[in-house]
């Protein structure tokens, strides 16, 4: 055996275990679980001075409302220890904070335990929200892409869509790679790859959190036809202990777009026009007929009825194919009440 990798958020921890019990190349347990538990990844961040946003952990509304007091609103309310933007919240004020606890104490994955202080308070962050894929090699952080990320569905923070250009300039901007290099050292990691969210606001890049992971979404895939080079591989040589080579062989854009309906509806068609624009890379429909479609909070990823993935050499060209495609994906269904 080589290695041992995982893609699946949930399981990342018992990869990482695994590795260290077989002596392979690892990601490092204690970090791993420091990127799956929120709140204790907070904890280590916070000790090493690592710009985030300041966070408690809360067991009850009384509590919320005592610590969002405190850092002063808007907040962000989310679960410690889930994944894809279920059970996160932004209170604009206190007369938003009772719902926004409610949906996130409620949330919850089958496979996670719960702690009795199950919901982070968390200060919002303003600017523009991003992911950074990097390698991560004997605690050495090198960044592999960023992309640019489309949040709907306002108060929560639904991932839409995804842009990566192969020569962003993000890639060397000092401030992006010094929070990067201070989050995988404060939280322990090793070995691996990793998908870490930052915020751009006016003070500069601010964490939101480091996954253990590649992005989903996928990011990975976009990122592939801006640059050439293939992310799985990337991560399945760390995980066996080679050393990847990261270099773009190309030099463009591409973009991921998830469509969702107006409303919650029962499908009743779903089509796409065979002649679709140029740049156009893939149309993928995600729906049939009959499916019921919920839109966030009430579902996620499962409302969306198709992608579009598109191509270009900037992140406007990509755009503007996006633009002209949409209505060429047409969507019929039944309202639901």
């Amino acid at each position: 055996m080589a290695g041992v990798l995982c893609y699946d958020e949930i399981r990342v921890p018992v990869a990482a275990m695994m590795a260290e019990e077989l002596k392979l190349p690892t990601a490092n347990a204690d970090g791993v679980l420091g990127c799956r538990d929120k709140y204790r990844g907070r904890q280590a961040l916070a000790a090493a001075g690592v710009a985030q946003p300041v966070s408690r952990a809360v067991a009850s509304l009384e509590e919320a409302r005592e610590v969002a007091g405190a850092i002063g609103y808007p907040v962000v309310l989310k679960p410690r220890a889930l994944a894809a933007s279920v059970g996160v919240v932004r209170a604009d004020g206190p007369e938003a904070l009772e719902s926004a606890y409610s949906e996130a104490a409620a949330a919850y994955f089958d496979e996670i335990p719960r702690d009795r202080a199950w919901v982070l308070v968390e200060e919002y962050l303003d600017g523009p929200e991003i992911s950074v894929e990097s390698v991560c090699r004997n605690g050495r952080v090198t960044p592999m892409f960023v992309a640019r990320k489309a949040l709907g569905f306002a108060p929560h923070f639904e991932e839409v869509g995804h842009t990566v250009s192969a020569d962003d300039p993000l890639l060397h901007d000092p401030a992006v790679r010094r929070v990067l290099q201070e989050a995988h050292t404060a939280l322990g990691l090793d070995t691996l790859v990793t998908h870490t969210e930052l915020r751009l606001t006016r003070t500069g890049p601010r964490l939101v959190e480091v996954n253990a992971r590649l992005g989903g979404d996928l990011i990975p895939y976009a990122a592939r036809l801006a640059t050439g080079v293939d992310y799985g591989m990337v991560a399945a040589a760390l995980a066996a202990g080679a050393q990847p080579d990261v270099t773009p062989v190309r030099t463009a854009s591409a973009h991921v777009q998830f469509l969702y309906p107006e409303y919650d509806l029962d499908v009743t068609s779903l089509t796409v026009e065979e002649e679709l624009p140029a740049g156009v890379h893939e149309v993928r429909l995600m729906a049939e007929p009959g499916r019921r479609l919920r839109l966030p909070p009430r579902d996620h990823v499962a409302g969306r009825y198709a992608y579009v993935v598109t191509t270009g050499a900037s992140p406007e060209e990509c755009a503007d194919v996006l633009h002209a495609a949409k209505p060429l994906v047409r969507l019929a269904g039944t309202p639901v009440d």
